[in-house]
Formats: structure tokens, C-alpha cells, sequence
């Protein structure tokens, strides 16, 4: 009875990946079901999230590396590719008017979506990164000291829970402590809401702090210790020399005038994680989780945030999908074992002394 049911499993599978053939037939190099040229801005806009200019920008980035992944007879066109992705990334749905719109089955919206992310990650490198320039260094510089005086802030770094399904395995490694699993997902932004790092990969069950002990971003600045400026983090972080985070105690007027300067900057991260969140609703937990394996949601995010990233560097606007409530992302302990670096708090020191006395 086992073999005839894998039998018929296996059956019912290659019926629902043939669905395409039986449609469209052979002998086709791809398979051009949605023509968008034949749609209003407002449909592709509403139905996946992006202007028309923008998905013909990124048919141009991507089409080659979507061509390469899928040369086959009959592949599905780049373009289809990308609606189909766009679509499932802005409403976290395959649902069957989905596929409909674009004239391709849930399965074939699958794979697309598998393409899609793995040809973004590939642009990750170059889209995501701290700038090397110091001319955009010192602009970002300039930019974050205008949001509340504070000055050589590099970025603001936080994490944020995505939710996920349970793994196959039992592993309460993605347990978070709210009690759902999740992937930790740490980001730095600039002023604009620009990603310079995104790590999506971190099991939820930990903390902020130890996640970002185990950064590259803690890595590349440790190596850097003679670097010119400073990333924020709120009071979950570790003060470093590099690393401005709030006064815990407060007692002087500069000490509070700092900490509100301090928590202004650093909301932009929040509102930078709150804005892809929103556009990107397959990342809302609010909509359900995302339903595959910690490995597979971890490409979905960091696509997600390239998207985000390109979105700028082309002209959108960071918070033109921001819902207006912050996410809770509290619960962290501080951690009373870690010890205090002398010259971090001199640093620090210095710093409220200059610019908040």
C-alpha cells in the first residue's frame, strides 16, 4: 500500500508540473502568458507592488541570470518570472488569482519564485554593503547628524523576528521567547533606510546581543577598531568604541538630551525594517508565516532586502509603505556578565561632553 500511494503521490506531482505543457504545449523557448504592456500602471502597481518602471528595471538587472536558470524549452519568461516573484513577495499568497493574473500554475509560481530569489541574492554583494567611498561616507555622516545632532554615525543596527513555520526537525533553535519560530534577522541602515548589512540566517531562540556577537558586522568593525565613526544600538548592545548606545542610568541634562537624540537616530532602523515588512507581506507574520524551511525563509528575506535596497537606489521612496505602528520587538535581557569597556564609556563620555552639554 506504501509504494502504491508514493506511486500515486508522484503521479499526482508530475501531473501538477505538467499542467503548463498540457497548456501551452511543446517546442516553445518560453512561455509568454501576461503581456504587461497590455495592463494599467495601477494594476502592476496594486497586483505586485511595483511602478511599471521598476519591473522593467529589474527584468534588465535579472533576465540573464533567470535565462541561464531556466533553458529549457519551455521556460517561462524573465519578465513572467519576476511578476510572479513580485506578486508573491508584496502578498505572501501563491494563491490560484495569482497565478491566473500571470497565466501560470501554483507550482510554476514556485519555481519562479525559487528563481526570482536565488537571482536577487546573487545581486545581494553588490547592492547591500558598506560604501568604501568617503565622500558617501561622510554625506551619510552628515545625513544622520541631521536627524538629531548626533555625529559620525555610520548606521543604526537592530534586529527583527520573522516569523516561520516549524522545521521538519525537532529544533527549538528557531523558538523565540515570545514562543513562535522565527529567523532573527539583524539589519544596519543609513539615513535613508539603505540596508548596508543584512544577515537573515539567525535562528530566533537568539538574543540580539548574541546575534550580533556573531556578526560579520561585529567582525568587520572589530577588525577596523581605527574607523572614524560609530554604528547605534539600543541598550541590548554591547558599548564599543564603535558602538554608541544609550545612557542606562541617566543623571545629567546632556546624559537624557543624548539618550533622546540617541533613541530619534535609531528609530530609523525600526522604521526601515517596519517599511520592508509592509511592502514585503510575506514577511508580516500578522498575514501567517512564511511556510518552508528556516533555510529556504532566510533567501526569501534576503531577497526581500535587495529588493528593498535596488527599490532605493533607483529612485522609490524607503516609506511609501510604512504602517504607522512599531513592532514589538522587545524582551531581551541585558546581559550582566558582560563587562564594560573603560575606554568605550570614555568614548562615549566624550561625545555627550562635545556636542550635548
Amino acid at each position: 500500500m506504501q509504494r502504491s500511494s508514493g506511486v500515486c503521490g508522484m503521479a499526482t506531482s508530475i501531473a501538477i508540473l505538467d499542467c503548463d505543457l498540457l497548456l501551452h504545449g511543446r517546442g516553445h523557448k518560453t512561455l509568454d502568458r501576461f503581456d504587461i504592456e497590455t495592463v494599467t500602471d495601477e494594476f502592476l502597481l496594486t497586483t505586485f507592488g511595483f511602478p511599471r518602471e521598476f519591473i522593467y528595471y529589474l527584468v534588465e538587472l535579472l533576465k540573464d541570470s533567470l535565462l541561464r536558470r531556466t533553458q529549457r524549452s519551455r521556460a517561462i519568461s524573465p519578465d513572467v518570472q519576476i511578476l510572479a516573484a513580485l506578486g508573491f513577495y508584496t502578498t505572501g499568497s501563491f494563491q490560484s488569482k495569482m497565478g491566473d493574473a500571470i497565466g501560470i500554475s501554483q507550482a510554476s509560481m514556485s519555481r519562479c519564485v525559487s528563481n526570482v530569489t536565488k537571482a536577487l541574492i546573487e545581486k545581494a554583494p553588490e547592492v547591500i554593503g558598506f560604501s568604501r567611498d568617503e565622500a558617501t561616507r561622510e554625506q551619510s555622516k552628515e545625513e544622520f547628524y541631521r536627524i538629531a545632532g548626533i555625529p559620525n554615525v555610520l548606521g543604526v543596527v537592530d534586529c527583527a523576528h520573522i516569523a516561520i513555520k516549524a522545521p521538519n526537525a525537532d529544533d527549538s533553535s528557531y523558538v523565540n521567547k515570545k514562543g513562535f519560530h522565527s529567523i532573527n534577522c539583524q539589519l544596519v541602515c543609513d539615513a535613508r533606510g539603505l540596508l548596508l548589512s543584512a544577515e537573515t540566517h539567525w535562528p530566533g531562540s537568539l538574543t540580539d546581543r548574541a546575534v550580533f556577537k556573531q556578526s560579520s558586522v561585529a567582525k568587520l568593525f572589530e577588525e577596523q577598531d581605527n574607523e572614524e565613526g560609530w554604528l547605534l544600538g539600543d541598550n541590548r548592545y554591547p558599548l564599543k568604541k564603535w558602538l554608541m548606545t544609550p545612557v542606562q542610568n541617566p543623571e545629567s541634562p546632556a546624559d537624557y538630551r543624548y539618550n533622546l537624540a540617541h533613541t530619534t537616530t535609531h528609530e530609523i532602523v525600526d522604521r526601515t525594517f517596519r517599511a520592508i515588512q509592509t511592502r514585503f507581506q510575506c514577511l508580516d507574520g500578522a498575514k501567517g508565516y512564511l511556510q518552508y524551511s528556516p533555510e529556504k525563509c532566510s533567501h526569501i528575506i534576503q531577497a526581500c532586502c535587495v529588493l528593498h535596497n535596488i527599490s532605493l537606489q533607483s529612485g522609490l521612496d524607503a516609506w511609501t509603505f510604512e504602517r504607522t505602528e512599531a513592532t514589538d520587538q522587545s524582551g531581551d535581557d541585558i546581559d550582566p556578565t558582560d563587562t564594560v569597556d573603560p575606554e568605550a564609556l570614555r568614548v562615549r563620555q566624550e561625545l555627550i561632553q562635545n556636542h550635548f552639554s
